[in-house]
């Protein structure tokens, strides 16, 4: 639908009175603009962690199942309060939460982290497209899920995030606006750093490797069910419809490095540190090679470069020379292959997925690295071809 938005207000704004009056303007004046709304609603700042702590306190060994009914309470009154609100502003808001008929997220039986079951999701909110037709604001709880047996379950972490992604992809909305306590995205942590810079927007590849590798902005989870044309932006309450947007989709797919590589073995001095890597990296691009990867370990180096093995004379001339190692060995004519996709390291056996195929077909594989959403895979030149393939059947069947 081109104009539903799907707002979603964490706990990290939505504090006291003064904040949920705040929030509730701007959803009114978004209103006023002809936008059609469904709001996704956090647990008020710090309730979450209280209800936890009380709990394991009253019982150090409470139940997964107990512990996602009493979490859940969190959600169940802010979106009460927040439809209060918004009704003593003149707007028809109706919340929902799981003992609702017109409840839509349905999950595993996971209660602390669950999965969220897309088919049966997109078959429930189409009773939202009612209330909206019928000029209701739907309110929904965010983090919480049910499971098929009308069981509560709790989506971890973050979960709001991920329930407002979840509706955005289910009801086609234009986009997903997270409010936050910062205006934007930032090129890091403010906390952490000096002078970071906002940033306008971010593709969800990148958006995911920020939030796999520990940026608050957004859970990661969260964008394993976004829409590859759903829109998702990062704002505050004072900014509004702007901040930063991601977009673009998240899916696998391959990559291949159609150029020859070598993959060299430097065996390291003694006397050798870590900073001498950077004069080599330095001496191989100035012959023109590209390091496509490398690992190392207290006694060696691998360096996975673009080129042949008329680059290898002068490399080897250097490490020599420079005393960062005693000897190199190489294996020439390969080539990479990158795949990436989104929660890899969610995916229980996902490496062996890709690479017993290769096996089974007798296919040496000289090197595999991974990094947060891709893995790289170095094969030799004459298996390439049946490599790409393999992996595609496998991409293909996932």
């Amino acid at each position: 639908m081109e104009n539903l938005l799907v707002l979603k207000f964490g706990g990290s704004v939505l504090e006291d009175e003064k904040s949920i009056d705040k929030a509730s303007e701007l959803v009114k004046s978004l209103l006023n603009k002809n936008y059609k709304l469904i709001i996704v609603i956090s647990a008020l700042k710090g309730v979450t962690d209280s209800l936890l702590n009380l709990a394991k306190k009253l019982n150090p060994n409470s139940s997964p199942k107990m512990l996602a009914e009493i979490l859940a309470m969190g959600e169940r009154t802010s979106v009460r309060l927040f439809a209060n609100s918004l009704q003593s502003k003149g707007i028809d808001a109706v919340f929902i939460d799981p003992s609702s008929s017109l409840w839509p997220i349905v999950t595993d039986s996971d209660y602390l982290d669950a999965n969220p079951l897309m088919d049966e999701i997109k078959g429930k909110a189409k009773g939202i497209i009612d209330l909206l037709d019928k000029g209701k604001v739907p309110i929904v709880c965010g983090f919480i899920g049910v499971n098929k047996e009308g069981e509560i379950t709790t989506l971890g972490r973050g979960g709001s995030d991920t329930t407002a992604v979840i509706l955005g992809s289910a009801l086609d909305a234009k986009e997903v606006v997270l409010f936050k306590d910062v205006d934007k995205i930032y090129s890091s942590d403010p906390d952490k750093v000096k002078n970071p810079l906002p940033l306008d927007s971010l593709n969800s590849e990148e958006a995911y490797l920020l939030a796999s590798s520990g940026s608050k902005f957004l859970h990661f989870k969260a964008l394993q069910y976004k829409k590859d044309d759903l829109i998702i932006r990062v704002s505050s309450l004072n900014e509004g419809l702007k901040g930063t947007i991601i977009e673009g989709p998240l899916n696998f797919k391959i990559e291949v490095y159609d150029e020859p590589c070598i993959m060299l073995t430097l065996i390291k001095s003694r006397d050798s540190k870590y900073e001498d890597i950077s004069g080599l990296i330095s001496k191989v691009e100035a012959l023109g090679g590209k390091i496509l990867s490398l690992t190392l370990n207290e006694r060696a180096i691998i360096l996975y470069i673009s080129g042949d093995m008329s680059i290898v004379n002068e490399i080897h001339s250097y490490i020599i020379l420079s005393g960062l190692g005693k000897a190199i060995s190489v294996f020439d004519k390969l080539k990479m292959i990158t795949i990436k996709g989104n929660l890899f390291e969610k995916i229980p056996g996902l490496i062996q997925r890709f690479t017993e195929p290769l096996a089974k077909e007798g296919i040496n594989i000289y090197g595999l690295n991974t990094i947060s959403s891709s893995i790289k895979i170095f094969v030799s030149s004459e298996d390439f071809d049946r490599s790409v393939k393999l992996i595609k059947d496998v991409i293909a069947k996932a």
